[in-house]
């Protein structure tokens, strides 16, 4: 007889796939996140988190600020009854809240048997790459793609209306005036690489301020932090998101370009 495991599933483990600085990693699992350093103990699958399937419906502010998802491996302290409690996970997985005009499902109830109950195995789920890239190529057929890896273009995808991502979850945001932020920095390069021209406007769609100030950009004079790739492909500074999630470092024109496009 199975056990029933859902009380003893998943703190929070980060393992992104990531790119080593210039790698190309396939789109299907660029972002790909596994969940679950307790998942082994409890002898059931961790979560494949897909950060595809959910850009397409919310901001990364909203996941990483109001939710509060740390941007570190195995720093948010995720647990099956922090979810049931309403956060994490939780906080959108209730069964209650409702995301492109469906309720959506709710994670980690109570007395499942996570062996055999297909609701627990909607995330609990073995890996299968052959099923990730079909649902990938399928998801993302709708959207423009660029890149190596033929990646969903997500800026050219909010640009033109195709996704519309939600920066408000009921009961968890606070709901606040938008900042109007236009700024552009001229980021001077020291190389052979054209200059980069830093587009505030277009980050702040998906970050807010709150992603990047005051923990990854503090507050400073204008040419005080200065930035290398040798500190972003560590994972530093841009690299934070350019290198595991944003698109990857190896498309050097999308930054090295003047004007912004």
């Amino acid at each position: 007889m199975a056990v029933l495991r859902c009380l003893a599933v998943a703190a929070l483990l980060v393992v992104p796939v990531t790119s080593s600085g210039m790698d190309v990693v396939p789109a299907a699992r660029y972002g790909l996140v596994q969940l679950g350093n307790r998942a082994a103990a409890a002898k059931v699958p961790p979560v494949s988190f897909d950060h595809w399937r959910h850009r397409a419906r919310f901001t990364c502010r909203v996941c990483h600020v109001d939710v509060g998802f740390a941007m570190s491996a195995g720093q948010t302290g995720i647990t099956a009854s922090t979810n049931r409690s309403g956060y994490h996970c939780g906080a959108c997985h209730n069964g209650k809240t409702v995301a492109g005009g469906k309720p959506i499902f709710a994670s980690c109830s109570a007395g499942r048997d996570v062996d055999e109950d297909p609701a627990c195995r909607r995330c609990h789920a073995k890996p299968d790459p052959a099923r990730l890239q079909r649902d990938y190529e399928a998801f993302a057929e709708r959207f423009p793609r660029k890149g190596q890896s033929g990646a969903i273009d997500w800026e050219d995808a909010e640009a033109k209306g195709l996704i519309r991502p939600i920066d408000f979850v009921e009961g968890t945001s606070i709901r606040r005036a938008p900042l109007k932020m236009d700024k552009e920095i001229s980021i001077s390069s020291s190389g052979w690489m054209t200059d980069v021209l830093f587009s505030h406007r277009k980050h702040s769609v998906w970050n807010g301020c709150e992603v990047c100030h005051p923990e990854i950009y503090p507050s400073t004079k204008s040419g005080t932090k200065k930035t290398s790739m040798i500190e972003i492909s560590s994972g530093e500074s841009c690299g934070v998101c350019h290198t595991k999630v944003a698109f990857p470092l190896a498309e050097c024109e999308r930054c090295h370009v003047k004007p912004v496009r």
